[in-house]
């Protein structure tokens, strides 16, 4: 459980998790458009998913040199 909270790829998805929940729900309550929030959650997660495979391929290139 330790290796998991202290790996960047799972903080990232966390954090992706938390920030698209909560600009679904702030949103949805201060009355903007539920297309609208999920165009900007559909815009944000591909960048989170692209750094968590960035850090990925590091981490067998680095697996790879030792």
């Amino acid at each position: 459980m330790q290796r998991l909270l202290k790996s960047a790829k799972f903080m990232t998805l966390s954090l992706d998790t938390i920030v698209s929940l909560a600009t679904f729900f702030i949103g949805k309550y201060a009355g903007a458009s539920t297309e609208d929030l999920l165009f900007l959650i559909a815009t944000i997660q591909p960048v989170a998913m692209t750094m968590i495979g960035a850090i990925a391929y590091e981490d067998a290139a680095a697996k790879r040199q030792v």
